[in-house]
C-alpha cells in the first residue's frame, strides 16, 4: 500500500501543538543608578558639617576626601550602569529567572514552588525615588543558601511581581476575618520596656562621637562638654548620679517611642489568602514580608523581663525561607510589643488554632506543662553565685584591701544585693521551665531575662540532640534540642531529667528515636 505523497509515515498522527512563546525578559528601573549613589550622602554631609564647624576653612585632607568621593562616584556610577544594563529577570510558568554579569554571565533559575517568602523593603531614599527592593526567599534559605534580590523596581512593578511569584493553583479563600492585628497606639506604653531604653542611649552617643571624630572634632575639647563634666564632678554625687540616670532613662524612653513609631507605622498582620501570611509596617523604611503557610512551623511568644513586668509580649514566626539568622530576626516578627492577651490571640490566629499558653487548658489535645527536676533550680543558683556574685565581691574586696577600706564596705553591700537578685532570678528561671505536648504541637517554655514560650509543630522536628556536660551528668540532667529546618534551626529544652528526655522526644516524634531506645525483651 502506497503512502500518499508528502504525508510520510505519521500521516494519521495529530498535529503537534504550538509551543507558547517564552515570557520576555524585564529590566530593573533606571532609578537603580541613583540608589547606588545614595552612599555619598554620608561623606558629603560630613564634609559640609566640617566646613560649617570650621567657618568655611577646608583643610587639604578634606579636599583629598572630596576628590576620593568624586572618583568613587565615577566608579560606582559606571558599575551601577553596567549592572543595570546587564541584569534582567522574567517569570515563566514554572520558574523565576534572573540573569546578571558582564564578562561572566550568571543565570539563576528557581522553581516557583520553592519560593516561600517575598519581602518588599524601601528605605527613605527608595521611597523618595518611588522604587523598592524585592527579595524572594526560597525553601531552605539559611546560612549560605542565599536569596534572589532585585534592586530596584517601581512599587507597582514589585507588587505585580510579588503576586506572580506567590500565585498558587487551588488557593482557597479565607472565610474568617483575614486581618489578625492592626497597630494600636495604646501599645506605645510598652515601647520603653526594653533594654534599648538604656543601651540605645550609649549606642547613639557612640555613633555621634565617631561621626564628630571623623569630622576632626574632639567632643571632649568642646567648651560646654568640659563645663558639664566639671559641674558633675564638683556637685553632690548622691544627687547628680540619680539625675544622670533619670536623664538617660528619659532620653532612652523617647528614643524607644520614636523607633517604635518608625518600625510599626501602618502595621497590619493578615492572611492575604488562605495560604499566605503578610506583615506590612514602617514609616521611613517600609517593609512587607510574606510567609507561606506551608513553611510556617510554629510561633514563639517572647516576654523580655521588663516587658513581662508590664504585662506585654511579642510574637515571632518559626518559618522556613526567611534567610540567615540576622534576616530571620528581622523578618520573623509578627507583633510588636503589645498586651500579652493580644499576643496570645495573634499567636493563635497565626497557628489557626488556640495557642497553648503557659498554663494549658484542659480539653482535647491539651496538656499541662511538665515541671523540671528541682536540681535545675540548684544549678541556676550556683551559676549565678559563681559567675555574678563571686567575681564582683572578690574584686571589690581586693581593691579595698589594697587601697581604701571604703571598698570593703562596698564589697559586702554588693555581695548582699547581688545574692538576693541572683536567688530571685534563679527562682524565676526555674518557675519558667516547662515542656509538654498539646495536640499536634510541642510546647516548651524557658528563660528569665526573656521568657520564651514556643509552640512547634511536631512533624517539623527533623532530629533530636541530647547534650550533657560533666556538671549536668552529675546532676542527672540533659538538654534536649529539636532540630528544625526553620527559624533558629534548633530549639533547646534545658535541664530535663536524663531518664525522661528520650521518652519525651519519642512521644513528640514517634519513630525517630525508636532504634536508640532499649526495649524490654
Amino acid at each position: 500500500m502506497n503512502t500518499p505523497q508528502g504525508l510520510g509515515p505519521y500521516a494519521g498522527a495529530p498535529a503537534a501543538t504550538a509551543t507558547a512563546p517564552a515570557p520576555e525578559w524585564r529590566r530593573l528601573d533606571a532609578r537603580t543608578l541613583l540608589v547606588h549613589c545614595g552612599w555619598m550622602g554620608a561623606p558629603l554631609g560630613s564634609l559640609g558639617l566640617t566646613a560649617l564647624a570650621t567657618g568655611g576653612r577646608i583643610s587639604s585632607g578634606a579636599w583629598i576626601t572630596l576628590a576620593a568621593v568624586a572618583a568613587s562616584f565615577a566608579v560606582v556610577t559606571a558599575i551601577g550602569l553596567i549592572r543595570w544594563a546587564r541584569t534582567d529577570f522574567r517569570v515563566t510558568r514554572e520558574t523565576f529567572d534572573v540573569r546578571s554579569g558582564l564578562l561572566t554571565r550568571r543565570l539563576r533559575s528557581v522553581p516557583l514552588h520553592r519560593i516561600r517568602t517575598v519581602d518588599l523593603t524601601a528605605t527613605p531614599l527608595h521611597r523618595l525615588l518611588g522604587v523598592t527592593v524585592l527579595r524572594a526567599g526560597t525553601a531552605g534559605s539559611g546560612e549560605g543558601s542565599g536569596e534572589l534580590s532585585l534592586e530596584a523596581l517601581t512599587v507597582a512593578e514589585a507588587d505585580r511581581l510579588r503576586t506572580e511569584l506567590l500565585a498558587r493553583a487551588g488557593t482557597a479563600e479565607v472565610t474568617e476575618d483575614p486581618v489578625l492585628a492592626r497597630i494600636s497606639w495604646r501599645w506605645l506604653r510598652y515601647a520603653p520596656l526594653t533594654f534599648w531604653v538604656v543601651g540605645g542611649v550609649f549606642v547613639a552617643a557612640g555613633s555621634v562621637y565617631r561621626a564628630l571624630h571623623e569630622m576632626g572634632i574632639e567632643p571632649w575639647k568642646l567648651g560646654f562638654v568640659q563645663r558639664a563634666f566639671t559641674e558633675f564632678g564638683t556637685g553632690m554625687l548622691w544627687l547628680t548620679i540619680p539625675a544622670a540616670l533619670l536623664a538617660i532613662i528619659a532620653l532612652g524612653s523617647v528614643g524607644a517611642v520614636v523607633l517604635y513609631v518608625e518600625n510599626w507605622w501602618s502595621y497590619c498582620l493578615e492572611w492575604s489568602d488562605a495560604r499566605t501570611l503578610q506583615v506590612r509596617r514602617g514609616l521611613l523604611t517600609t517593609r512587607s514580608v510574606t510567609i507561606e503557610r506551608a513553611r510556617l512551623r510554629g510561633v514563639l511568644l517572647r516576654e523580655p523581663l521588663l516587658l513581662r513586668a508590664g504585662g506585654g509580649a511579642t510574637v515571632r514566626a518559626v518559618a522556613g525561607g526567611l534567610g540567615d539568622k540576622e534576616e530571620n530576626r528581622k523578618r520573623s516578627v509578627l507583633l510588636p510589643p503589645a498586651p500579652r492577651r493580644e499576643a496570645v490571640r495573634v499567636a493563635g490566629g497565626t497557628l489557626r488554632s488556640p495557642f497553648p499558653d503557659a498554663e494549658l487548658t484542659h480539653g482535647p489535645g491539651a496538656a499541662q506543662l511538665l515541671p523540671h527536676p528541682r536540681v535545675a533550680l540548684r544549678r541556676r543558683r550556683v551559676r549565678g553565685l559563681v559567675f555574678a556574685v563571686l567575681p564582683g565581691t572578690v574584686l571589690l574586696a581586693g581593691l579595698g584591701a589594697a587601697f581604701t577600706p571604703v571598698l570593703l564596705h562596698a564589697a559586702w553591700i554588693y555581695a548582699a544585693l547581688s545574692t538576693a537578685a541572683v536567688l530571685w532570678l534563679a527562682r524565676d528561671a526555674y518557675r519558667n521551665l516547662g515542656h509538654g505536648i498539646a495536640g499536634r504541637y510541642l510546647v516548651t517554655r524557658s528563660g528569665t531575662f526573656s521568657r520564651d514560650t514556643l509552640a512547634l509543630r511536631r512533624e517539623a522536628v527533623a532530629a533530636w540532640t541530647l547534650t550533657t556536660s560533666p556538671f549536668t551528668r552529675r546532676a542527672g540532667l540533659v538538654t534536649l534540642t529539636a532540630a528544625v529546618a526553620a527559624g533558629e534551626e534548633g530549639y533547646r529544652i534545658p535541664d530535663l531529667a536524663e531518664a525522661d528526655a528520650p521518652g519525651f522526644a519519642a512521644a513528640v516524634t514517634p519513630g525517630i528515636l525508636d532504634e536508640f531506645l532499649a526495649h524490654p525483651s
